[in-house]
């Protein structure tokens, strides 16, 4: 039997007793079989390890959490291992009665969905096969919406929230905080204008009530078959504020420019690590014949990319989001329009565009670096640059900054502990 190294119990189940060898593998105990199998008693004990961000269920390991971006196997007596019977149990009991989404999995081999357990959390859930076997993955979502003060955004987001057209891209790697960042939008959005707002995701995460606005949130394969019929349809909903959880294909991206070019405010993901690429990614989706007019519809539509990373803490206690934006000015929307050449960059209009609100990844890395908020391998690891990082940081020596106290680490603590992306 494998060791699962540094593992961790679960608060609620019991656990098996360990060698007196710290790293010898848990004392096996008899498999628990298909029939007793407690999916909700399982997964809440995982959710109520404190900073929890993902729980996996993987055939041939134990259940585990993502801590601070690295996995944890979580000890249950009786459940040593997962084995591929176990994780067909959990992934059943989460499918429930989703014709839908069990119809993906057969079909496509994957199904995205949500999962509730009242009065303990909400989960988005990813069920994929692999090695002929069942694989989950589900990501914790808060009930509570996060607020700009509560992730720590730049006070220049809250100027998204007066636009009253055009398209706002939040981009970066999986779990890097997006859907925490956008919700935080669409909370004060719905808060201070009285707009019909509609989102369309797959799945629903955060659960907006109605304030001052109205909001209708459609779930893909429940209420849409997909995000380009269901923002045909917004169309015809008389929205001001339309959320797309993630433009896929041309045909979303498309009738997403129509939904800006027509009075609607879009809001839209992107899974691209800075602003240069996104504008590659929503370009090269066109055929070559096309991408001139998607540049100049783009560089006219779009008001704000904002990208997201998450760096290590260097006191080891999480990770700090840092976020590069890049807003629409006459500078910016002529190097989208025309494309980027030697010293008419987007990454140049960032670095001089403080004054407008922009900010890079790069700058925001030298920040927190010299703060003693983060290492130097760390941010050479995640530079943009890392050569003209290096060159900037000329000067620096790591051994004279103490680490930040937790006076300066007020930093995105809602996505640490519900964002943090594998």
């Amino acid at each position: 039997m494998a060791s699962f190294g540094h593992g961790i119990s679960a608060p609620v189940l019991p656990v098996p007793q360990k060698n007196s060898n710290e790293n010898a593998a848990p004392v096996a105990a008899p498999p628990i079989s298909r029939t007793t199998i407690n999916t909700p008693a399982i997964v809440t004990a995982m959710f109520n390890i404190k900073g929890a961000s993902d729980l996996i269920f993987s055939p041939g390991r134990p259940p585990q959490v993502e801590l601070n971006g690295t996995l944890r196997g979580v000890k249950f007596e009786g459940l040593p291992i997962l084995t591929a019977e176990h994780t067909a149990a959990i992934a059943r009991d989460l499918l429930g009665d989703n014709r839908q989404a069990a119809r993906s999995l057969e079909e496509d081999g994957s199904a995205d969905l949500s999962y509730s357990l009242p009065q303990v959390a909400r989960f988005r859930v990813n069920v994929f096969k692999q090695r002929n076997s069942i694989a989950i993955v589900m990501r914790v979502i808060p009930n509570k919406i996060p607020g700009f003060d509560d992730l720590n955004l730049p006070a220049e987001l809250k100027n998204i929230c007066n636009l009253k057209n055009g398209i706002v891209l939040v981009t970066g790697p999986t779990g890097s905080g997006k859907s925490s960042t956008l919700a935080a939008i669409i909370d004060l959005i719905n808060s201070t204008r009285a707009d019909h707002i509609v989102t369309i995701e797959d799945p629903i995460e955060f659960l907006h009530l109605h304030k001052l606005g109205t909001v209708h949130q459609r779930e893909l394969h429940s209420d849409t078959s997909s995000f380009a019929s269901a923002l045909r349809a917004a169309l015809r909903q008389a929205p001001k504020v339309i959320l797309v959880g993630e433009m896929r294909d041309k045909d979303t991206i498309e009738i997403a420019l129509t939904a800006a070019e027509t009075g609607h405010l879009v809001f839209s993901t992107l899974h691209t690590i800075d602003a240069s690429k996104t504008v590659e990614r929503i370009v090269g989706v066109f055929p070559a014949s096309d991408q001139q007019v998607i540049r100049t519809r783009l560089a006219a539509s779009f008001r704000y990319f904002v990208s997201q990373r998450l760096l290590p803490r260097r006191d080891g206690k999480g990770r700090v989001a840092l976020l590069e934006i890049l807003k629409s000015t006459m500078r910016t929307r002529d190097y989208i329009e025309r494309g980027e050449g030697e010293g008419k960059t987007l990454l140049d209009a960032m670095r001089d565009g403080d004054q407008d609100g922009m900010q890079y990844f790069d700058g925001e890395m030298e920040k927190y670096l010299r703060a003693g908020v983060i290492t130097f391998d760390n941010a050479m690891h995640y530079a943009t640059n890392a050569g003209n990082l290096k060159l900037r940081l000329s000067d620096f020596d790591e051994d004279d900054v103490e680490p930040a106290g937790p006076e300066v680490l007020r930093l995105s603590e809602q996505i640490e502990k519900l964002e943090v992306e594998a």
